[in-house]
């Protein structure tokens, strides 16, 4: 397998810190992301000159994503890997306070946006020589269980689940392995607020710990380095200490 890759939302978080592991690993990597400058500085960042590619995205508009995949497909003649990690939360708040603007716009880009994604992605892979590829869904600790006033962001994430089940399914006949990381509390700006205190399940408010975010890179990394007659499903990856287990 080559070694050429799309991470979406790779200006900043987890997925500026793929991208970092990626390059650092000898990729091509396509780094997508709404925000031109974020991207620009993750690729400054890496030192990997023309092997970083920056090519601005709004992953909820499906004419911008079929621009990127044309653009990579264009650049680099095929796509090995793909990291569907872009995505928003809405500011928490009890369910019936939600607006529907606030939900439907993490709809847009958590649930939507990776379908679009993945859409294009099948697209390219199954049609490419040597055919298949990889898709790597990030799914998160939501996908399994919710936090306090988080309906949109856990609903989304549920909903990765079954992209994720589905498209490892579809893509078997055009050996695309379609895979799914779940990360909790890993150390960026979305979360850091949980060093502080974030609410629990029983009204409290309590710190959380967190984990070096460049871990996640790591294991990104990991799953796509297999063969591809191989597939990490799910990988679940958090801190150690983090409420999860049991009853936290």
């Amino acid at each position: 397998m080559s070694k050429i890759a799309i991470i979406t939302g790779a200006g900043s978080g987890v997925g500026k810190a793929t991208a970092l592991a990626f390059l650092k690993d000898g990729w091509q990597v396509a780094l997508a992301g709404r925000r031109k400058d974020a991207i620009e500085t993750t690729a400054k960042e890496s030192g990997a000159g023309e092997r970083a590619y920056c090519v601005p995205t709004d992953v909820a508009n499906q004419d911008s994503v079929k621009a990127l995949f044309a653009a990579v497909k264009k650049k680099w003649g095929r796509i090995d890997v793909v990291f569907n990690n872009a995505g928003v939360n809405a500011p928490g708040t009890s369910l019936e306070e939600l607006s529907l603007e606030k939900w439907q716009n993490v709809v847009n880009i958590n649930l939507t946006g990776m379908f679009i994604c993945m859409q294009e992605a099948f697209k390219v892979m199954k049609d490419q020589s040597p055919r298949g590829g990889r898709i790597i869904n990030n799914g998160s600790i939501s996908a399994h269980a919710p936090r306090p006033g988080s309906v949109a962001y856990t609903a989304t994430k549920h909903g990765v689940t079954g992209l994720t089940k589905t498209g490892a399914l579809d893509g078997r006949k055009y050996d695309i392995a379609v895979s799914q990381v779940d990360i909790g509390n890993a150390l960026t700006e979305m979360a850091a607020r949980m060093a502080s205190g974030v609410p629990q399940a029983d009204g409290t408010i309590k710190p959380e710990p967190l984990m070096d975010v460049n871990h996640v890179g790591q294991a990104v990394l990991h799953m796509a380095s297999f063969p591809i007659e191989t597939n990490v499903l799910f990988l679940t990856i958090k801190a150690t200490k983090m409420p999860f287990e049991g009853r936290g």
